[in-house]
């Protein structure tokens, strides 16, 4: 009986170092490993025995691509121990920082990563050759982002203004004003990228037993704050979240991978978010996306990018309005009670729904950690779609079987590199 070995020793634009394994024997699929061997981090360990107030600085550096999801998911669970409610405008200004973030995250991965694939393009380099202009709108839109984040935090990698119990500062308005007209041309990009991404031409793939899990909340598109909602479960509190999911060890990876409580796969990102919150979104983004016929209910794990080229929509909308109103007063900062607590907090990363746990003594030291990243949430999910399309990718060649199988990874944008090639395939007869 002839087995087939389809091994991708090195994953690229990961952050981090990854492959993938896929098992065939008889044109039978045996094993699909999605496999994570970078070192682990530790970050949780050494979280442990740190301050509070050190902890938003540290989750940052988890990434350089969306350093606001870990802060700001560390410090609502931090005021959530403590007891803390922020004002309104302390809030208003999250917001608009995470939402810089989703314009400078969704751009980079629309034009720079996914796009090109879609277009028959190598590379965002060859696209670039063929489409300059669309290109240096890409980069002018991700930069506008970019240049807000620095407006209020001081930076856009690793930004250093936000604490617990609200902000070291307010930013000066005049700042934030003056970012008006670029997040304006910005808006009207988006629109024509919503445009642009409909037309796509995707490779078929419907995934029909899609478990999506969003954070969701009545009165606007989830993000910062709110409950958890599942397609299977409906709203959960975001303190249930760790009574339907779970981290386990799997001998293949050094991430660990998210199952439900029954062992079942689940997806986290812009395509759960938009199934789930459809009715949530701004007017504009809700007009972008129904003008061109992108609606709720999308299970192409490849149509991720519809739901992203929308959610960029929606960002530069919030942000232009967040800008607008905003006029701080008062302090920005609460001074904090310590006090012996337990606190979590779900918010929506670029790339998916980002769960922390912390326990912190009465003199503020962190004694426990977990923190549950996106990427983590969707590795049994890709998995699992691998495994949904092998029967037509192993009747490919094998140059396009490499393309079939870099791509759909892709698609879930599973933290970027700045590496210049994603997959090598190698293909053994054993």
């Amino acid at each position: 009986m002839a087995k087939e070995t389809i091994h991708v020793p090195a994953l690229a634009r990961v952050e981090g170092e990854g492959g993938l394994y896929i098992g065939v024997k008889d044109g039978k699929v045996e094993e699909i490993k999605v496999n994570i061997y970078e070192p682990p981090r530790f970050f949780e360990g050494f979280l442990r025995g740190r301050f509070l107030q050190d902890v938003p600085d540290i989750t940052a550096r988890i990434c350089g691509i969306c350093p606001v999801a870990y802060q700001f998911s560390s410090i609502r669970a931090m005021e959530k121990a403590l007891g803390i409610t922020v004002p309104p405008q302390v809030t208003a200004l999250r917001k608009l920082l995470y939402y810089a973030e989703w314009i400078e995250s969704h751009v980079l991965h629309i034009y720079m990563l996914q796009g090109p694939d879609l277009t028959g393009h190598e590379s965002a380099i060859t696209l670039a050759a063929d489409a300059p202009e669309v290109v240096a709108n890409a980069l002018r839109a991700k930069k506008a982002g970019n240049d807000t984040m620095s407006a209020i935090a001081g930076r856009s990698v690793h930004p250093v203004n936000a604490c617990v119990g609200g902000w070291y500062r307010w930013p000066e308005k005049t700042k934030l004003e003056a970012m008006l007209p670029e997040l304006r041309w910005g808006l009207e990009f988006a629109k024509e990228t919503v445009r642009w991404a409909v037309n796509l031409d995707y490779p078929e793939l419907q995934i029909e037993d899609y478990e999506f899990v969003a954070v969701h909340n009545e009165n606007e598109y989830g993000i910062l704050e709110g409950d958890i909602i599942s397609s299977i479960h409906g709203v959960l509190a975001e303190e249930d979240y760790e009574k339907y999911y779970a981290e386990k060890h799997v001998q293949h990876s050094n991430a660990l991978h998210s199952y439900t409580k029954d062992g079942a796969p689940y997806m986290v990102g812009p395509l759960a978010r938009f199934n789930m919150n459809f009715d949530q979104l701004g007017e504009v983004a809700k007009q972008a996306a129904l003008d061109n016929g992108a609606k709720p209910e999308i299970t192409n794990p490849y149509k991720q990018l519809i739901a992203r080229a929308v959610e960029t929509v929606q960002a530069f909308d919030m942000c232009i309005q967040l800008i607008e109103a905003y006029n701080p007063t008062g302090p920005s900062y609460q001074p904090l009670v310590l006090a012996k607590g337990n606190g979590c907090a779900a918010s929506e990363a670029p790339r998916g729904l980002l769960f922390h746990r912390y326990e912190i003594d009465e003199n503020g030291l962190v004694e426990f950690a977990r923190i549950v990243p996106p990427t983590a949430q969707n590795l049994a999910r890709m998995e699992a779609d691998l495994s949904k399309m092998m029967p037509q990718v192993l009747e490919m060649p094998h140059d396009e079987a490499t393309l079939t199988c870099e791509h759909l990874l892709r698609a879930y944008d599973p933290c970027i590199s700045c590496a210049t090639h994603f997959l090598t395939l190698t293909v053994e007869e054993v």
